[in-house]
């Protein structure tokens, strides 16, 4: 559905919210009374507002890191470690501090990326082979990093606790992230002179210093938000203390005035460098940039109620029970929703609709908990978006990185170790944790609301 609004050229929200209708309108030629089907609307964005609220908090702790000069440390100890016998290892080590710190692989990709890419070219390593380090190093934060909109809205679509869904990940995750690093570090040394330019990374450096006050101690406010989150404190307070931190930073160590310091809390940070990749990085952030990503969760998660409502993924669901007896199936059905859900949608935010509403009821039938459907489900869904040349990540990382995706594909070590290993864990019953039968099932829901599957079974 989305895959044909898109061939108008749509923005995906405005895609979404024509969808909405569409569905509507199928739910009343079904006998559904429009009442009937707006309640499952609501419900299903009700069921997200968690994922608006935190959305919110990351928006503004995002301005204020960068303007406190968190995010700029980040970077600049990434960078300190630059060396071209490990420079593939790095720019997978950077790309994944990136996006762990900023919560999104595109924002990486564009701009540390570019300066990833740069470098390797200074290098001579061949090209794609720097894209597939840069976008597996972009998307471990995009699937970590609990300011990730899709983290956030994976945890609410699968309704499972924020930092469980995190913790489930880091089963899939971490083996994953280590392995493609050390891939990434052993091919290296076969590519690079070790005697090659490094005067890319040293202008950046040189840049943040004059721009930014850098210390390690502006690293503690991030550390002090993952010991909290780890923790299991709750999300959104953490994240706005987070905030508050990096407004103090900012006024502190910035030398910044209180007002605008404040400010950039809502309306992101403002630079100006001689390093255009910096510019880009770091003029972004606040409440008002999540505003698209807002409409967006909030289109995709109606979506998904309505669909629900009257009984589509009801049917789609049945259909994969048939077959998908055991967690092994249970699982590749999982990663195959989100799949299909970047091809025919073309946008993550559409496959981890598929991938998680599609399975959800299954988990539950067969004793599965959510936190297995939710690490599923970011796999088949965050993990895949780039494979697809024609996704809204596809485009993004080949017209950004200047490599097509069929050339990088085969470089995206760590997206590809996320789907064995989530498969292996799946047939092996690694990590797969038991509930009781039926017992996550919503207890208001009704047959009645599903004609749909009435009408196919």
């Amino acid at each position: 559905m989305y895959l044909f609004l898109n061939v108008w050229g749509l923005p995906i929200q405005l895609a979404l919210f024509v969808s909405w209708f569409l569905v509507i309108g199928l739910g009343i030629r079904l006998g559904l009374g429009y009442e009937t089907i707006q309640k499952g609307l609501l419900k299903g964005i009700h069921n997200g507002m968690e994922a608006v609220l935190v959305l919110i908090t990351v928006g503004a702790l995002i301005g204020t890191w960068i303007a406190g000069g968190i995010v700029p440390s980040i970077i600049y100890y990434g960078l300190s470690v630059m060396s071209p016998s490990i420079f593939l290892f790095a720019a997978f080590i950077i790309c994944a501090l990136t996006s762990l710190a900023t919560g999104t692989s595109f924002g990486t990709a564009g701009t540390a990326g570019i300066a990833m890419m740069g470098i390797g070219h200074s290098f001579g390593i061949p090209m794609p082979l720097v894209a597939g380090a840069v976008i597996s190093g972009a998307y471990v934060g995009d699937k970590l990093s609990p300011l990730s909109d899709t983290t956030v809205m994976t945890a609410s679509l699968c309704r499972v606790d924020l930092i469980d869904h995190i913790k489930s990940m880091l089963y899939v995750s971490a083996p994953s992230a280590l392995i493609a690093s050390l891939l990434f570090l052993g091919v290296g040394y076969f590519y690079v002179d070790g005697a090659a330019d490094t005067s890319r990374a040293d202008a950046a450096m040189v840049a943040l210093a004059e721009q930014f006050n850098i210390s390690w101690y502006l690293l503690l406010p991030t550390l002090m938000v993952i010991i909290l989150l780890a923790m299991r404190k709750p999300s959104i307070p953490v994240i706005s203390f987070g905030a508050v931190l990096g407004i103090i930073c900012a006024v502190l160590f910035q030398d910044m005035a209180a007002l605008d310091a404040v400010n950039t809390a809502y309306f992101g940070n403002a630079m100006s460098s001689d390093v255009d990749f910096l510019n880009t990085l770091l003029n972004r952030g606040g409440i008002e940039s999540m505003f698209g990503v807002i409409a967006l969760v909030l289109f995709a998660l109606g979506l998904g109620g309505l669909m629900d409502r009257i009984g589509v993924l009801t049917v789609i669901c049945n259909g994969f029970l048939s077959w998908a007896s055991n967690a092994g199936r249970l699982t590749l059905s999982t990663l195959l929703g989100g799949f299909f859900g970047n091809f025919f949608g073309g946008a993550a935010y559409v496959s981890l609709i598929t991938a998680s509403t599609i399975t959800e009821k299954n988990y539950d039938k067969q004793g599965i908990d959510r936190r297995v459907l939710s690490r599923n489900a970011e796999a088949g869904g965050t993990i895949t978006t780039p494979m697809v040349p024609w996704s809204d990540g596809g485009v993004f990382m080949a017209t950004t990185l200047g490599v097509s995706t069929l050339s990088y594909l085969p470089f995206l070590w760590f997206h590809f170790l996320v789907l064995i290993i989530s498969l292996i864990y799946g047939y092996a019953n690694i990590a797969v944790w038991r509930t009781g039968p039926g017992s996550s099932l919503p207890a208001d829901e009704s047959e009645e609301s599903l004609p749909l599957a009435k009408a196919s079974s």
